[in-house]
């Protein structure tokens, strides 16, 4: 029960999603949610694939990605986009680890956000659309928790580089143990997806290549620039291991 608990309080963090009230909350609780961050990707992906599912049946490939995209967004409230967004601005602009973290901390968005997160929808809707279309509702489903689960692995390993923020109650720490849980809610049913929905070898080896080669050029420059990571780091990483997975299955036009 207590780990259904921390699920549920995992999804009312990432997402728009309302909990049932008997969960309830205590502060500890939110940093041990962190082990279930990846497994709310199942639900946004899961969402998203069920709208791509439904919409193209009555309209073609293209639109129907659109509309899982834009669900997806609204799902998460484009938490995730606007980490993305920030972590360009930030890391564009500032050129001391101080600078940086205090223009990530502004809610404006600058020029290298905006033209950042504005091409980073362009190339996963682009590569969404390119691939066919019987491939985008095992894409969508294995991109969500996977692009997660890169991102969670930051807590693991990092440190956090802000002494105050919203994301530091969940990303204080992260022990052995947790993130076993997070990649066993993740990889046992990446397992059985893949086993319904078989996708090549090759087109699986370098998604998963390219979202742990980006993962880890992430990671390096977030602790060249800052020594840690923030919350928008978390975001920024989840939605480049995204796209990172879609480049992988698209190469070798998986049908």
């Amino acid at each position: 029960m207590h780990q259904l608990r921390l699920f549920f309080i995992a999804l009312q963090f990432f997402t728009r999603i309302p909990i049932p009230a008997w969960v309830g909350f205590e502060q500890d609780w939110l940093r041990q949610s962190s082990r279930y961050f990846p497994a709310t990707g199942w639900v946004v992906g899961g969402v998203c694939a069920g709208v791509y599912a439904a919409t193209a049946q009555l309209w073609p490939h293209a639109v129907a990605v659109v509309l899982s995209t834009v669900a997806g967004i609204l799902l998460t409230g484009a938490f995730h986009e606007d980490g993305f967004a920030d972590v360009c601005d930030g890391f564009g602009g500032g050129m001391t680890p101080e600078r940086v973290l205090e223009i990530m901390k502004d809610s404006r968005v600058g020029a290298y956000g905006a033209i950042g997160i504005l091409l980073m929808l362009a190339l996963k809707l682009t590569l969404l659309i390119s691939l066919p279309a019987l491939t985008a509702v095992p894409a969508l489903l294995l991109a969500h928790p996977l692009s997660r689960l890169a991102s969670c692995s930051l807590i693991w390993l990092m440190q956090y580089a802000r002494h105050e923020g919203k994301a530091k109650p969940l990303a204080q720490e992260m022990s052995n143990g947790e993130f076993l849980i997070a990649c066993l809610t993740v990889l046992l049913p990446v397992a059985a997806l893949l086993y319904y929905f078989p996708l090549p070898v090759y087109a699986l080896l370098l998604a998963f290549g390219l979202m742990l080669l980006l993962t880890w050029r992430m990671a390096r420059m977030f602790q060249r620039r800052i020594s840690g990571f923030t919350g928008d780091c978390l975001g920024a990483t989840q939605q480049v291991a995204e796209v990172a997975i879609y480049l992988g299955l698209l190469a070798f036009q998986v049908s």
